[in-house]
């Protein structure tokens, strides 16, 4: 799992089940069924296949961040919070400081709508990124740091 200072909230590799189960309901968007490798996580996730390429058996890295922030938006010397400094880790131009993203193949930004507790210790958070979708099912334990109402960033490399 991710350090406290990082603003990557959960991070795991997960090995494709299934793409399209249901059957292909748009031309450039697949949904992926996956299992984590570490902490026994179900994932369900709408992507672009354009942008990113996935067979089924793949395998690939995510991670869920609530910044692109390396240092998670911790204060700076001054005491002021970081989240105003690192506003622009990313913009278009290329000026704005290395993030996350650098590290990545594939990166969505969408919020936490909904999360489900169901029996015992099992969870599922809920988050749209734009229409696409993305369900994480596991121990809250591996999910405590995902907040509902905030925003999310979805990364993922193979």
């Amino acid at each position: 799992m991710a350090s406290t200072s990082s603003s990557i909230v959960f991070d795991d590799i997960f090995t494709i089940n299934a793409i399209d189960k249901d059957g292909k309901k748009f031309d450039r968007v697949s949904r992926l069924y996956a299992r984590s490798k570490n902490y026994d996580m179900d994932l369900t996730l709408d992507y672009n296949i354009e942008l990113f390429p996935l067979v089924n058996g793949d395998s690939f890295a995510m991670a869920l961040a609530s910044s692109l922030s390396r240092d998670g938006g911790a204060p700076t010397a001054d005491g002021e919070d970081g989240e105003d400094k690192d506003r622009d880790v990313w913009r278009p131009d290329g000026k704005g400081k290395r993030g996350l993203e650098e590290d990545y193949d594939y990166v969505m930004y969408g919020k936490v709508y909904k999360f489900d507790t169901g029996s015992s210790d099992i969870v599922t958070a809920y988050a749209s990124f734009g229409g696409l979708l993305l369900s994480i099912t596991g121990s809250y334990r591996h999910l405590t740091n995902v907040v509902l109402g905030d925003p999310v960033y979805v990364l993922l490399r193979k």
